[in-house]
């Protein structure tokens, strides 16, 4: 497969109301894949929220109930669905990515780098890998981690074919979230999927900006700032031109850098 179909899932999160937040993203989503989409992203913990107060009503073990009731959707329609829910494993808490592929767990990635309040709540993940696939390879970037150029580039190295940033990335700092968004894509020269929600809670207010940005680094859709579905079709082979036409990525010297 060169070409992907893909959706980015940019909604309003409902703070700690996890069924509804669970019926929404799978109406949604089974609404992206209807319309042909191979790969669908959700935003970071959007079933819950960071609902800290009850932290115990938002996390899930393993098999993940709410993954579960994702991956009848992936089933049905053949497609693949990326995002995060807060995991409890043994006695620690995980921001867990995950991607899910035609009904199975096809990956999972636990972030790496907690943010400000997340730093007391969650633990860190130890390794940095992308998900294999059927017919490519995802890059699975969670928030914060934006703002670490290494995360992208070793994903990158390591195969990626396509990134994906899942986010509740606040106002606050929204002009930071374009541009890195755009610049992870540029540096690696490869297509970038950047999913954020709407909406507010406790903490902040969201205002979206979720893009589908190609090897380019041309935004090719873009949510704005209300609830939204936003497709794009990725040709995969236009990676390996442009970098053919712009050599970044060999042209590194690697001894100089460390």
């Amino acid at each position: 497969m060169t070409d992907l179909n893909v959706a980015c899932i940019q909604m309003d999160i409902s703070h700690c109301n996890k069924q509804y937040n669970i019926d929404k993203a799978v109406s949604m989503s089974e609404k992206a894949a209807m319309d042909g989409a191979h790969i669908i992203v959700l935003p970071e913990v959007f079933s819950t929220g960071f609902c800290y107060e009850n932290m115990e009503l938002s996390v899930e073990t393993y098999p993940y109930p709410t993954l579960e009731k994702l991956a009848v959707v992936s089933k049905t329609y053949d497609c693949t669905i990326i995002g995060s829910i807060i995991e409890k494993k043994e006695q620690s808490y995980y921001n867990l990515g995950f991607c899910i592929e035609s009904g199975g767990f096809a990956g999972f990635y636990r972030k790496t780098h907690p943010f400000g309040r997340e730093k007391s709540y969650f633990s860190k993940g130890d390794s940095i890998n992308p998900v294999e696939l059927q017919n490519f390879t995802v890059g699975l970037v969670i928030c914060y981690e934006l703002r670490f150029p290494e995360i992208a580039r070793k994903l990158t190295l390591s195969g990626s074919d396509v990134l994906v940033t899942i986010a509740e990335f606040p106002d606050p700092r929204i002009n930071h979230w374009y541009t890195l968004v755009k610049a992870r894509s540029i540096e690696n020269q490869v297509p970038h999927i950047a999913c954020n929600r709407t909406g507010s809670d406790p903490y902040s207010t969201y205002s979206g900006g979720s893009m589908i940005i190609d090897a380019w680094g041309n935004v090719k859709a873009d949510a704005g700032n209300s609830e939204a579905i936003i497709f794009y079709n990725i040709d995969l082979d236009e990676t390996s031109k442009i970098r053919e036409k712009m050599t970044v990525l060999s042209d590194r010297r690697t001894n100089l850098y460390w």
